[in-house]
């Protein structure tokens, strides 16, 4: 039962992911493409939790937390480089 509810959350987060990298790539301003890499981030941390449950191992939790911290500092980056120009003050 477990193992066809995470398949089916995959497919559809899945499609998640697609939907937002086309958002990506015909966003019409470039907040629109932050937010879209930034969903595209939360996307792809839940199908590395969705085969940890799959694979019944821990390890992917850990690699899912690296990733969510990648994604929040490459987000704030991106957004002070929108509103100032440059990253470094």
């Amino acid at each position: 039962m477990i193992t066809s509810a995470t398949l089916i959350a995959a497919s559809v987060v899945s499609l998640s992911l697609f939907l937002c990298l086309i958002r990506l790539l015909r966003g019409p301003s470039m907040g629109d493409r932050v937010l879209a890499l930034d969903t595209m981030t939360v996307n792809a941390i839940a199908l590395i939790i969705l085969l940890g449950i799959y694979g019944g191992t821990h390890l992917y939790f850990e690699g899912a937390l690296l990733f969510a911290m990648l994604g929040f500092v490459s987000t704030v980056a991106f957004a002070r480089f929108i509103l100032r120009g440059d990253l470094i003050e």
